[in-house]
């Protein structure tokens, strides 16, 4: 086992919403607020169960927990 192993034995219950909360989690992060609307208003027409809420959770968290890339510096002198 490696020292930074990511394997995970604990899958998601629904594939489909972990997705949909990485699709979230990208959303925020990258400040879509049409897309996290969308998203928004699809999780709440759909009756989600506690499985569908833990698999959205799980994905948005995956996404969440790779640090951003940081961007370029504006100020340089060229």
């Amino acid at each position: 086992m490696g020292l930074f192993s990511r394997k995970n034995t604990n899958a998601p219950a629904n594939p489909e919403m972990t997705e949909l909360g990485r699709e979230y989690a990208i959303a925020k992060r990258h400040g879509d607020r049409k897309a996290v609307g969308r998203i928004t208003r699809q999780i709440g027409t759909s009756g989600m169960s506690q499985d569908d809420r833990d698999a959205f959770e799980q994905g948005r968290r995956a996404y969440d927990a790779i640090p951003p890339v940081p961007g370029f510096r504006r100020n340089r002198r060229r």
